[in-house]
């Protein structure tokens, strides 16, 4: 039987996930008939449970971040379910072990919620399969406290989280806090910051924010999947860090939205570039994407971004994937992996706090990923 994720309880909440592969009888492999799609309406025009047609069964290991890992377990249960001789096993070990494995060839796919760079690709070479970079969806990161006798919106100016993150402002009643929170009875506590342990994309994206935005934190910490953290406490994981708040009154720290609405935790609007305040959402996440222009590399990097109404730390996660596989069988899978994701999938991003692909970047990463199997045709119609 298949297991029900509860995102709700953290201590159910797994790092990894291996979807046990049922008993499948090959000889129902073949095309799709009238009434399998009739069965299948919201499934794209070819995705019938007979498209995939292996010959055995197969079995795809993947590891990196863990802001997506929620919707990807999700997805490789349903897939599964759709084809039974089909097995995902997925790892979340943060996007810096994510690509180092991948790299290495000990996986199939890896992920992460930063574009790989140039070098690193280099690194995967051609002679390794080479590597496509799929956004299979996005979602905001935000900074989640634990300040249970604050009620109402905690509002954070730009120069205020950052000098918080910096060490500059340690008590939460501090002058700076109550300037943006009229009204809000603020406590007299010290400020535990929360950061992530381990190489994450996460960080990554979040540190570029800053570092955009503060020249003092691009100069003194600096951007990347690892930094030297000012103050603080680290965990590995949106997992840990998610934790880490719950158990530690007056900490703040940044996780995927996902992990915080489906944990319960509060979170600050955050103060855009236009100088709004903007709250966490999937509308907010959307209207950043909007202001984004995504390349045929499908690499892109949303440091600051524009719009009066545009939450301030939105980010892509990608798929790493080979654009060639020596096994026939994996490489139809993966195609068949990468399609699931862009319809199916799609339809559950919001319940798990996920922001859907604008239609345009589902259709660019398709045209991409269908150059990995001659013997699978990705669609991603209605």
């Amino acid at each position: 039987m298949l297991f029900r994720i509860n995102l709700i309880k953290q201590a159910r909440l797994a790092t990894s996930i291996s979807v046990v592969a049922l008993t499948a009888s090959l000889a129902a492999c073949g095309g799709q008939s009238a009434d399998n799609q009739a069965a299948n309406p919201g499934a794209s025009t070819e995705a019938g449970s007979d498209k995939l047609a292996l010959k055995q069964d197969v079995g795809l290991v993947g590891a990196g971040a863990s802001f997506p890992a929620p919707i990807y377990q999700r997805w490789f249960q349903d897939l599964n379910g759709k084809y039974p001789n089909l097995q995902v096993n997925y790892q979340s070990v943060g996007s810096g072990a994510g690509v180092e494995q991948f790299t290495a060839g000990t996986v199939d796919f890896g992920a992460s919620d930063t574009a790989m760079k140039d070098e690193e690709i280099a690194a995967v070479g051609d002679d390794k399969g080479g590597v496509l970079l799929l956004p299979m969806t996005a979602g905001s990161i935000v900074l989640a406290y634990n300040l249970p006798e604050v009620q109402g919106e905690l509002k954070l100016p730009r120069e205020v989280y950052t000098d918080i993150l910096l060490g500059k402002i340690t008590k939460w009643n501090d002058p700076k806090i109550a300037a943006g929170n009229e009204g809000v009875q603020l406590p007299d506590q010290n400020i535990t910051v929360v950061h992530r342990s381990d190489g994450s994309g996460t960080t990554s994206v979040f540190t570029e924010h800053l570092s955009a935005i503060s020249p003092e934190w691009k100069d003194k910490v600096g951007a990347g999947k690892t930094v030297q953290w000012p103050k603080g406490v680290g965990a590995k994981g949106n997992e840990g860090v998610t934790a880490q708040i719950q158990q530690t009154q007056g900490a703040i720290g940044y996780v995927e939205y996902g992990y915080a609405k489906n944990n319960n935790l509060k979170f600050a609007s955050l103060q855009n570039k236009a100088g709004q305040f903007v709250a966490p959402s999937d509308e907010s996440a959307s209207k950043t994407l909007e202001k984004v222009e995504l390349p045929e590399n499908l690499r892109a990097f949303i440091t600051d971004p524009e719009g009066e109404e545009a939450y301030p730390i939105v980010t892509y996660t990608w798929l790493l994937v080979h654009k060639k596989y020596d096994d026939p069988e994996k490489a139809k899978a993966i195609e068949a992996m990468v399609e699931y994701g862009l319809t199916e999938g799609q339809q559950v991003s919001g319940e798990l706090g996920y922001v859907p692909l604008p239609k345009n970047v589902a259709e660019k990463v398709a045209a991409a990923a269908d150059q990995i199997s001659p013997d699978y045709k990705i669609s991603v119609g209605q």
